[in-house]
């Protein structure tokens, strides 16, 4: 991975990847207890990760290798019981492998997680030249959690330690090897359940989570009122299209929202004293839950062609705006642990010809969010809302009229706003997309 820190600790979503990989086991009703084993020089981080969850036991250095660690925690366990042993950089095991993992050990000794290979798989010799291309149909792609009954894999392991081989690619490699008569089950596992183990994988993990998290957070109208209702919102550039609609369905929950905007109330947002006062003069009423920027400036215009006043208000509406309220709404926000929610725009994955400097500063305000997320550390949670091409007076202003029906709706837009509002994660890029 190349991180500073082993990657079971690098952050999706303001969360530790180990951290997504014990709640799965702690949620799962057929788990007793959890042992989770770390890298020697770690201990007291996994310990700070672990210890809000009641099933985890202990939290134990490990071996030198993967197969030492293993044995390490069986001969911890040191009685027969149901053992499963997970990576914990899958933070995406689902429930269902957990269970049927369980279930298969009614019957059988050892069990693995697997899922068929896309791929074809060859065999090479030393010299870089094909062997064999074995048939993909009996080809699978190993996963974890795997499971055994304890005096089944530590027999196996004590064997391996007897002949000095701990460096078995996984723990059903060691049973295979030691106890060739022992039958080990194959149960489904799933494309979803990844290992972390390069930078892209991060990234893959992080839109993942997003779609999981966004498919969960579609809300009943009865569930916002709950969660939305008495709380208090602000909202920057609430005049007009989305930050308008947002400020219409949350007064329909029961929610105190506050609007300003240079046309409104002669806010301007990126100046702090003006945004300072715009927050104080909620604060005086009561906490702020949340705090919503949607304002944005979209100029269609060589950059060549773009004067120096023009490209500074630009940046400033665009950006330092952005930073602005982050730094200013921080401390308000602390008191609820609240959340700021930001807007992107689907350009902020490729500059745009002709509005480079928007879509410069979008992807800024993305950077921004997941910067943030790890920062605050859960005390300040920050999401980003990134729309695709939406009907609103700026797009209009600036595209002129288009054919409706390739546009979101701003109140669908501001929908998914709420939704994230009342969510409980952090740090994302929430795509929202015509259906």
């Amino acid at each position: 991975m190349g991180a500073h820190m082993p990657k079971q600790f690098l952050r999706i979503a303001g969360r530790e990847v180990v951290d997504y990989a014990l709640e799965q086991f702690q949620n799962n009703s057929m788990i007793n207890e959890i042992l989770v084993m770390s890298h020697p020089d770690f201990v007291d981080l996994m310990q700070a990760v672990a210890k809000k969850y009641s099933k985890v036991v202990a939290v134990l250095p490990g071996g030198k290798t993967r197969n030492e660690t293993s044995l390490l925690a069986l001969e911890y366990i040191n009685e027969e019981s149901k053992v499963l042993l997970h990576d914990a950089v899958r933070p995406f095991v689902s429930d269902r492998i957990i269970s049927d993992c369980i279930n298969a050990l009614d019957k059988y000794s050892a069990v693995d997680v697997a899922i068929p290979s896309a791929d074809t798989v060859i065999k090479i010799n030393d010299s870089h030249i094909i062997e064999d291309i074995p048939l993909r149909a009996y080809l699978r792609r190993g996963q974890t959690p795997q499971a055994f009954k304890w005096s089944i894999v530590k027999k196996a392991y004590d064997l391996a330690a007897k002949h000095g081989d701990l460096a078995a690619t996984d723990d059903c490699g060691v049973v295979k090897k030691y106890l060739p008569d022992e039958k080990i089950l194959v149960v489904d596992g799933d494309e979803n359940n990844i290992k972390i183990t390069h930078p892209l994988d991060l990234s893959i993990a992080d839109k993942l989570f997003q779609l999981k998290s966004i498919k969960s957070t579609k809300y009943s109208k009865g569930f916002r009122k709950e969660q939305m209702g008495g709380k208090t919102v602000v909202i920057f550039g609430g005049s007009h299209g989305i930050g308008a609609e947002i400020k219409k369905i949350a007064e329909s929950l029961g929610t105190k929202c506050y609007s300003f905007s240079r046309s409104e109330t002669g806010t301007d947002i990126t100046k702090e004293n003006s945004v300072k006062k715009a927050l104080e003069s909620v604060a005086k009423e009561g906490n702020i839950d949340f705090v919503v920027n949607t304002a944005g400036r979209l100029e269609i215009k060589p950059l060549a062609e773009t004067d120096s006043k023009t490209i500074r208000e630009m940046i400033d509406v665009n950006f330092t705006s952005v930073a602005v309220i982050a730094s200013v709404a921080k401390p308000f926000l602390s008191k609820t642990k609240g959340q700021l929610l930001l807007f992107t725009s689907s350009s902020y994955t490729r500059g745009r010809e002709n509005y480079s400097l928007y879509s410069a500063s979008k992807a800024a305000i993305v950077n921004m969010t997941q910067a943030l997320s790890e920062e605050w550390n859960g005390d300040v949670r920050i999401n980003c809302i990134n729309p695709a091409r939406t009907a609103t007076p700026m797009r209009t202003k600036a595209f002129g009229k288009e054919d409706p029906s390739t546009l979101l709706k701003a109140k669908q837009v501001a929908e998914v706003a709420i939704d994230t509002l009342i969510s409980n994660f952090t740090g994302q890029v929430v795509d929202v997309k015509q259906s």
